[in-house]
């Protein structure tokens, strides 16, 4: 019995429970053209339904490929209103005789009946395959968008990092040089730092997905170097709890606002400034703020290629639940905070 149970795939309580509704229905329309009782043409209407019903659903699960499934299954309907038809004349107990001499055009109402009504249902089921089918496909193309938006995202990200990487590493390592000659103690934190940083960063270039300790690292370490070139001019600090450093995180995104407080925020303006990562938990949400006591928020900032990315790769991972937040830090500079809701799995 196994190798046909798939025949009758889809044969719920649900499908019974609407066919033996619909049976309902029609009697009722149709009970005032004939002479018979309602609870008479019930009967009728029940096992013509019921057994085109069977027929029906085992049509559209057949193995095969010759004749449409749609064609199948219309001609289980009728086969099912004439099947259903001798049966109501066995419940009724009924001379089979009879019911194809005498009563043979009450029998041609009944099977009529059961066709129109069942193709009625055939047309309905294929509308709704259709709509299903089409649903799917629109969905398809919506996941294959959604995954092409991401590649180019990412792409875009390794590009910037392509041509970002190195101006960082010569410029450091050009400081590096200068200040073998004139400062080798401070020459030799920055390559510390250096080394620290390129330890952090490597892993990301590759990956696309990493978590926030790594990510706090690399800013740290980046943050080192800036600080022995700009000297006094920087301070930093980082307040990230040991249990989040742990949380998934997306790549390259704290280290480009940490670079984006430095250069929009602390190297244009001030003799003196600072920069603060903050990392929190609160129902279900993962904040991480970089906060700088720079410029502030000026007209032509948050437009920038850099945040506007950020935004972009924020929207593609995550959807709704992630987003870029900027804020005045009082009384001076910037917070840029990522907020990930559920802190999803990037």
């Amino acid at each position: 019995m196994k190798r046909y149970a798939h025949l009758f795939e889809g044969l719920t309580v649900r499908r019974v429970a609407w066919v033996t509704a619909m049976s309902v229905f029609a009697t009722a329309c149709v009970v005032w053209f004939f002479l018979n009782t309602y609870l008479d043409l019930l009967v009728t209407a029940l096992c013509v339904g019921y057994t085109s019903m069977v027929l029906f659903t085992i049509a559209g699960n057949l193995r095969q490929t010759r004749v449409p499934r749609e064609v199948m299954q219309v001609l289980a309907i009728v086969a099912g209103s004439f099947i259903g038809t001798v049966l109501t004349g066995f419940v009724k107990g009924r001379d089979l005789t009879q019911m194809f001499t005498e009563r043979l055009a009450g029998v041609t109402i009944s099977m009529s009946l059961g066709i129109g009504f069942g193709c009625v249902v055939v047309a309905w089921f294929i509308l709704r395959e259709k709509h299903a089918r089409d649903q799917a496909r629109i969905h398809e193309a919506d996941s294959e968008r959604h995954q092409f938006e991401k590649n180019m995202l990412q792409a875009r990200l390794q590009l910037m990092q392509a041509q970002v990487e190195p101006h960082f590493l010569f410029n450091t390592l050009a400081n590096v040089q200068h200040l073998v000659e004139t400062d080798p103690a401070s020459a030799s934190r920055m390559l510390d730092s250096l080394i620290r940083y390129l330890r952090a960063a490597m892993p990301q270039m590759r990956e696309s997905a990493t978590d926030l300790g790594r990510e706090v690292d690399m800013s740290r370490a980046f943050l080192e170097i800036t600080r022995v070139r700009m000297g006094s001019r920087l301070t930093f600090d980082l307040d990230v709890p040991e249990s989040l450093r742990q949380k998934p995180f997306p790549p390259m995104m704290l280290i480009s606002l940490v670079e984006n407080a430095v250069k929009h925020g602390i190297d244009p303006c001030c003799d003196a400034g600072s920069i603060s990562i903050r990392a929190r938990e609160e129902d279900g949400k993962l904040t991480v703020a970089v906060a700088d006591t720079g410029e502030g928020i000026l007209p032509k900032k948050g437009t920038g290629v850099g945040l506007s990315n950020i935004r972009e790769r924020l929207k593609t991972l995550y959807g709704n639940t992630a987003r870029l937040v900027l804020q005045e830090n009082h009384p001076h500079g910037v917070v840029a905070a990522i907020e990930i809701e559920d802190n999803p799995a990037v």
